[in-house]
């Protein structure tokens, strides 16, 4: 079967933007036709200022969620990144084969240094190199597909740069992966700000639809998006970029096709409506789901232990294979009993 590889960062409240646009097709497509591992990758949350409780808080409730959306542990694994010492481990190798000049022109490195600095804080180092460690996160499954949003299709390709180029200088060891975009929905906008992504750290609420967000405060959320000049319903994300959004929205909840739901309606108001309720429903059974899980702790802990081991077992032999190509010695092991004698 065709590997898959994706993770999510515990950076903020997982949003309807992320379920969306990855993890209810990891849930429904990825997890069933392929042999798919999907990580809480925890450790790059820690490239800026945080507080170490709530990446605790945010990295359980991410896993939580990942649960709830339908990945299902006994046909996928899910995991924390920093629970597989693999990923560290081949980071460093990765960090041995890729320059400088690539670090610095991440666009997401930019933009978060740019961000940092106006915060009046210093930028981390783990802020330029942490699209190593992403690429570690890949290669060291022999990841053949990657389905990620265009703001990460940078950072795949910067693993399979990372690939091709290790296998030409040190013999063949990584599979070179491919990045896969979804085709609805693949970037759900900030409903204050439309040509903004929906995004889990936002500053600001108001224009963000929580995963776990009660109806309530779904519908004042979508009721209250901003719309564009004009009265007339249509399809054009240049020019309304505001009505473009909540077509997407409801397309992407309904299953519709963008430009067909523009000719039903003849009102924003309707349409703000129809896209507060469809929101509304496709939510709940995630958040029933959630609210099962956070009541038996134990089986979320199970799962999150399991799939560590399943991932470990799976990333070793890659990432052992990388430390002999690229000249270090194998650890001297200890000779058993049976030996001695």
């Amino acid at each position: 079967m065709t590997r898959v590889f994706s993770g999510i960062q515990p950076t903020g409240h997982l949003t309807l933007g992320n379920y969306l646009g990855a993890m209810r097709r990891w849930a429904e497509v990825d997890q069933h036709r392929a042999d798919s591992l999907f990580c809480v990758v925890d450790l790059h949350a820690l490239t800026v200022d945080h507080d170490p409780a709530r990446v605790r808080r945010l990295s359980r409730q991410t896993a939580t969620l990942l649960l709830a959306s339908g990945l299902d542990p006994e046909v996928c694994t899910v995991f924390l990144q920093s629970h597989v010492d693999e990923h560290t481990r081949l980071s460093y190798l990765l960090e041995c084969v890729a320059t400088d000049g690539e670090m610095r022109r991440m666009i997401q490195y930019k933009e978060k240094a740019a961000k940092e600095r106006a915060r009046g804080r210093s930028v981390r180092l783990s802020l330029l190199t942490y699209p190593v460690l992403m690429a570690a996160d890949i290669l060291a499954y022999g990841t053949e597909e990657v389905p990620v949003g265009e703001d990460q299709a940078q950072h795949v390709e910067l693993a399979r740069d990372v690939a091709v180029r290790f296998n030409q200088r040190y013999g063949h060891t990584f599979v070179v992966p491919r990045t896969t975009l979804p085709q609805v929905a693949a970037r759900v906008m900030n409903l204050q700000d439309p040509t903004r992504k929906m995004g889990k750290s936002d500053d600001s609420g108001a224009g963000v639809v929580y995963l776990l967000d009660e109806p309530d405060v779904v519908r004042k959320k979508v009721l209250r998006a901003v719309t564009d000049s004009g009265r007339e319903v249509v399809y054009d994300r240049a020019e309304r970029p505001g009505i473009a959004n909540l077509l997407d929205v409801l397309a992407a909840c309904t299953g519709g096709n963008p430009e067909s739901l523009a000719a039903v309606y003849d009102s924003y108001g309707s349409l703000k409506k129809d896209t507060a309720e469809a929101v509304v429903e496709v939510l709940r059974p995630v958040q029933a789901r959630h609210r099962e899980l956070c009541a038996d702790p134990v089986y979320v802990e199970e799962v999150l232990r399991d799939g560590a081991e399943k991932a470990r077992a799976s990333a070793r032999p890659t990432v052992d294979a990388a430390y002999r190509a690229i000249g270090l010695l194998p650890p001297v092991m200890e000779p058993s009993l049976s030996a001695v004698r």
